[in-house]
Protein backbone atom coordinates (compact mmCIF):
# COMPACT_ATOMS: atom_id res chain seq x y z
CA UNK A 1 0.00 0.00 0.00
CA UNK A 2 1.30 3.35 -0.57
CA UNK A 3 0.69 7.02 -0.16
CA UNK A 4 1.94 9.20 -3.22
CA UNK A 5 4.74 6.76 -3.12
CA UNK A 6 5.27 6.11 0.81
CA UNK A 7 5.21 2.34 1.50
CA UNK A 8 2.62 1.55 4.52
CA UNK A 9 4.33 -1.59 5.57
CA UNK A 10 2.03 -4.44 6.18
CA UNK A 11 3.83 -4.78 9.64
CA UNK A 12 2.50 -1.17 10.41
CA UNK A 13 -1.24 -2.84 9.50
CA UNK A 14 -0.52 -5.38 11.76
CA UNK A 15 0.48 -2.84 14.64
CA UNK A 16 -2.15 -0.42 13.80
CA UNK A 17 -5.10 -3.50 14.20
CA UNK A 18 -4.60 -3.68 17.88
CA UNK A 19 -6.50 -0.08 17.82
CA UNK A 20 -9.50 -1.17 15.99
CA UNK A 21 -11.12 -3.48 17.48
CA UNK A 22 -13.90 -5.31 15.72
CA UNK A 23 -15.73 -8.54 15.16
CA UNK A 24 -14.23 -9.23 12.16
CA UNK A 25 -10.10 -9.53 11.70
CA UNK A 26 -10.61 -8.04 7.71
CA UNK A 27 -12.98 -5.31 8.81
CA UNK A 28 -10.36 -4.08 11.28
CA UNK A 29 -7.72 -4.66 9.13
CA UNK A 30 -9.20 -2.33 6.68
CA UNK A 31 -9.98 0.00 9.81
CA UNK A 32 -6.17 -0.33 10.03
CA UNK A 33 -5.70 0.64 6.49
CA UNK A 34 -8.14 3.53 6.30
CA UNK A 35 -5.87 5.38 9.32
CA UNK A 36 -2.66 5.08 8.23
CA UNK A 37 -3.58 6.35 4.70
CA UNK A 38 -5.12 9.38 6.48
CA UNK A 39 -2.38 9.90 8.94
CA UNK A 40 0.44 9.88 6.05
CA UNK A 41 -1.84 12.16 3.99
CA UNK A 42 -1.85 14.48 6.78
CA UNK A 43 1.59 14.11 7.57
CA UNK A 44 2.60 15.01 3.83
CA UNK A 45 0.44 18.09 4.20
CA UNK A 46 2.08 19.24 7.32
CA UNK A 47 5.58 18.95 6.06
CA UNK A 48 4.38 20.47 2.45
CA UNK A 49 3.20 23.55 4.45
CA UNK A 50 6.36 23.59 6.23
CA UNK A 51 5.34 22.86 9.30
CA UNK A 52 8.18 20.66 9.94
CA UNK A 53 8.35 16.81 10.66
CA UNK A 54 11.29 15.82 8.25
CA UNK A 55 12.54 12.55 8.49
CA UNK A 56 11.92 9.74 11.36
CA UNK A 57 10.03 11.58 13.96
CA UNK A 58 8.33 10.12 17.29
CA UNK A 59 4.54 8.63 17.18
CA UNK A 60 3.99 11.83 19.64
CA UNK A 61 5.98 14.63 17.49
CA UNK A 62 3.52 13.42 14.46
CA UNK A 63 0.36 13.59 16.71
CA UNK A 64 1.23 17.52 16.87
CA UNK A 65 2.19 17.71 13.70
CA UNK A 66 -1.16 16.69 12.76
CA UNK A 67 -3.15 18.72 15.33
CA UNK A 68 -1.19 21.95 14.27
CA UNK A 69 -1.68 21.09 10.81
CA UNK A 70 -5.63 20.89 11.62
CA UNK A 71 -5.60 24.03 13.92
CA UNK A 72 -4.35 25.80 10.62
CA UNK A 73 -6.34 24.48 8.04
CA UNK A 74 -9.56 23.90 9.50
CA UNK A 75 -11.62 26.72 11.17
CA UNK A 76 -15.46 25.84 11.80
CA UNK A 77 -18.61 27.78 13.14
CA UNK A 78 -19.03 27.59 16.55
CA UNK A 79 -22.99 27.17 17.90
CA UNK A 80 -24.83 29.70 19.02
CA UNK A 81 -27.94 30.11 21.47
CA UNK A 82 -30.49 29.76 18.43
CA UNK A 83 -28.70 26.46 17.14
CA UNK A 84 -28.68 25.07 20.69
CA UNK A 85 -32.40 25.43 20.98
CA UNK A 86 -33.48 24.32 17.45
CA UNK A 87 -31.64 21.03 18.59
CA UNK A 88 -33.20 20.90 22.14
CA UNK A 89 -36.83 21.11 20.53
CA UNK A 90 -36.07 18.68 18.25
CA UNK A 91 -34.30 16.20 21.10
CA UNK A 92 -36.66 16.97 23.84
CA UNK A 93 -36.51 13.31 24.85
CA UNK A 94 -32.68 13.08 25.39
CA UNK A 95 -32.84 15.22 28.09
CA UNK A 96 -34.16 13.85 30.90
CA UNK A 97 -33.09 13.73 34.75
CA UNK A 98 -31.70 9.78 35.30
CA UNK A 99 -34.54 7.48 36.32
CA UNK A 100 -33.72 6.71 40.25
CA UNK A 101 -35.32 3.49 41.28
CA UNK A 102 -34.81 2.08 45.01
CA UNK A 103 -34.48 -1.90 45.08
CA UNK A 104 -33.75 -4.88 47.19
CA UNK A 105 -32.20 -7.96 46.07
CA UNK A 106 -31.28 -11.62 47.31
CA UNK A 107 -27.58 -12.37 45.58
CA UNK A 108 -27.66 -16.14 45.24
CA UNK A 109 -23.51 -16.97 44.46
CA UNK A 110 -22.68 -18.94 42.01
CA UNK A 111 -19.21 -18.75 39.89
CA UNK A 112 -19.81 -18.45 36.04
CA UNK A 113 -17.76 -21.95 35.36
CA UNK A 114 -19.80 -23.85 37.99
CA UNK A 115 -22.46 -25.11 36.21
CA UNK A 116 -23.86 -27.33 38.96
CA UNK A 117 -24.16 -24.40 41.49
CA UNK A 118 -25.69 -21.91 38.86
CA UNK A 119 -28.25 -24.78 38.89
CA UNK A 120 -28.95 -25.18 42.15
CA UNK A 121 -28.99 -21.20 42.97
CA UNK A 122 -31.42 -21.14 40.01
CA UNK A 123 -33.63 -23.54 41.39
CA UNK A 124 -33.40 -21.92 44.97
CA UNK A 125 -34.28 -18.40 43.42
CA UNK A 126 -37.34 -19.68 41.53
CA UNK A 127 -38.43 -21.37 45.02
CA UNK A 128 -37.73 -18.04 46.92
CA UNK A 129 -39.47 -16.09 44.39
CA UNK A 130 -42.90 -18.34 44.43
CA UNK A 131 -42.57 -18.00 48.03
CA UNK A 132 -42.42 -14.01 48.22
CA UNK A 133 -45.37 -14.42 45.64
CA UNK A 134 -47.44 -15.36 48.82
CA UNK A 135 -45.73 -14.09 51.48
CA UNK A 136 -43.89 -10.73 50.39
CA UNK A 137 -43.08 -10.07 54.08
CA UNK A 138 -40.48 -12.39 54.73
CA UNK A 139 -38.28 -10.55 51.76
CA UNK A 140 -36.09 -9.15 54.42
CA UNK A 141 -35.85 -12.63 56.40
CA UNK A 142 -35.12 -14.58 53.37
CA UNK A 143 -32.43 -12.16 52.01
CA UNK A 144 -30.45 -12.42 55.48
CA UNK A 145 -30.72 -16.17 55.51
CA UNK A 146 -29.56 -16.97 51.93
CA UNK A 147 -28.14 -14.08 50.51
CA UNK A 148 -24.23 -13.66 49.76
CA UNK A 149 -24.53 -10.06 49.61
CA UNK A 150 -23.89 -7.14 52.62
CA UNK A 151 -26.93 -5.90 51.45
CA UNK A 152 -28.32 -8.69 53.17
CA UNK A 153 -27.88 -7.13 57.18
CA UNK A 154 -30.41 -4.31 55.95
CA UNK A 155 -32.98 -6.67 54.45
CA UNK A 156 -31.15 -6.62 50.77
CA UNK A 157 -31.58 -3.12 50.21
CA UNK A 158 -29.55 -1.99 47.49
CA UNK A 159 -30.79 1.78 48.50
CA UNK A 160 -31.08 4.26 45.78
CA UNK A 161 -29.88 3.55 42.14
CA UNK A 162 -28.98 5.34 39.14
CA UNK A 163 -27.74 3.66 35.65
CA UNK A 164 -23.86 2.92 36.17
CA UNK A 165 -24.38 2.16 39.95
CA UNK A 166 -24.22 -2.35 39.37
CA UNK A 167 -23.37 -5.17 36.12
CA UNK A 168 -24.60 -4.15 33.12
CA UNK A 169 -26.37 -7.48 33.12
CA UNK A 170 -28.37 -6.87 36.00
CA UNK A 171 -29.05 -3.43 35.29
CA UNK A 172 -30.36 -4.09 32.05
CA UNK A 173 -33.66 -6.21 33.63
CA UNK A 174 -34.01 -3.96 36.84
CA UNK A 175 -34.39 -0.47 35.34
CA UNK A 176 -36.71 -2.35 32.97
CA UNK A 177 -38.72 -4.02 35.72
CA UNK A 178 -41.98 -2.43 37.18
CA UNK A 179 -42.54 -1.82 40.50
CA UNK A 180 -42.96 -4.90 42.61
CA UNK A 181 -41.55 -8.62 42.85
CA UNK A 182 -39.91 -9.58 39.55
CA UNK A 183 -41.39 -12.99 38.67
CA UNK A 184 -37.92 -14.47 37.53
CA UNK A 185 -34.15 -15.04 38.57
CA UNK A 186 -31.91 -12.61 37.10
CA UNK A 187 -28.69 -14.63 36.13
CA UNK A 188 -25.23 -12.07 36.44
CA UNK A 189 -21.46 -12.56 36.72
CA UNK A 190 -22.57 -13.04 40.25
CA UNK A 191 -25.23 -15.70 40.52
CA UNK A 192 -28.68 -15.12 40.91
CA UNK A 193 -30.92 -12.59 42.04
CA UNK A 194 -33.90 -12.66 43.43
CA UNK A 195 -34.89 -8.84 42.77
CA UNK A 196 -37.65 -6.11 44.01
CA UNK A 197 -37.86 -3.02 42.77
CA UNK A 198 -39.54 -0.73 46.26
CA UNK A 199 -39.19 2.83 44.07
CA UNK A 200 -39.22 4.40 40.63
CA UNK A 201 -38.59 7.76 40.02
CA UNK A 202 -38.59 8.52 35.89
CA UNK A 203 -36.96 11.03 34.49
CA UNK A 204 -38.04 14.76 34.12
CA UNK A 205 -37.73 16.88 31.69
CA UNK A 206 -34.36 18.95 31.93
CA UNK A 207 -34.55 23.12 30.62
CA UNK A 208 -32.82 24.57 28.13
CA UNK A 209 -30.21 26.56 30.24
CA UNK A 210 -29.20 22.96 32.20
CA UNK A 211 -27.90 21.56 29.10
CA UNK A 212 -27.16 24.32 26.77
CA UNK A 213 -23.24 23.98 26.97
CA UNK A 214 -23.60 20.32 26.61
CA UNK A 215 -25.34 20.56 22.98
CA UNK A 216 -22.92 23.44 22.35
CA UNK A 217 -20.27 21.29 23.17
CA UNK A 218 -21.70 18.27 20.58
CA UNK A 219 -22.77 20.41 17.73
CA UNK A 220 -19.38 22.05 18.03
CA UNK A 221 -17.66 18.68 17.63
CA UNK A 222 -19.93 16.85 15.16
CA UNK A 223 -19.23 20.44 12.43
CA UNK A 224 -15.73 20.07 13.41
CA UNK A 225 -15.75 15.90 12.35
CA UNK A 226 -17.44 16.95 9.51
CA UNK A 227 -14.63 19.93 8.10
CA UNK A 228 -12.03 16.99 9.01
CA UNK A 229 -13.64 14.65 7.02
CA UNK A 230 -14.28 16.79 4.02
CA UNK A 231 -10.58 18.05 4.42
CA UNK A 232 -9.45 14.42 4.30
CA UNK A 233 -11.34 13.64 1.22
CA UNK A 234 -9.26 16.67 -0.64
CA UNK A 235 -6.52 15.52 0.54
CA UNK A 236 -7.25 12.03 -0.86
CA UNK A 237 -8.55 13.30 -4.24
CA UNK A 238 -5.20 14.92 -4.79
CA UNK A 239 -3.26 11.86 -3.54
CA UNK A 240 -2.19 8.85 -5.57
CA UNK A 241 -3.26 5.68 -3.58
CA UNK A 242 -2.66 2.54 -4.13
CA UNK A 243 -3.23 -0.31 -2.36
CA UNK A 244 -6.58 0.93 -0.58
CA UNK A 245 -9.84 2.60 -2.05
CA UNK A 246 -10.36 5.32 0.53
CA UNK A 247 -13.43 6.71 -0.83
CA UNK A 248 -15.24 2.78 -0.34
CA UNK A 249 -14.52 3.21 3.67
CA UNK A 250 -18.04 2.33 4.75
CA UNK A 251 -17.87 4.82 8.04
CA UNK A 252 -16.61 8.16 8.37
CA UNK A 253 -13.05 8.96 7.50
CA UNK A 254 -12.22 10.47 11.33
CA UNK A 255 -13.61 8.83 13.98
Amino acid sequence: MKVNGVVISEEAISKEVEHHPAESLQYAVNKAAEALVIRELLLQKARAEGLGGDGDISSEDEETLISTLLDQQISTPKANESDCKAYFEANREKFKSPVLLEASHILLAAAPDDDEKQIEMKALAEELIATLKSQPEQFASLAQLHSACPSKDIGGSLGQLSKGSTVPEFEKVMFAAAEGLFDKPISSRYGYHVLRVDHRVEGEPLPFEAVEDKISHYLDHQVYRRAISQYIGILAGEAEIEGFDINAADSPLVQ
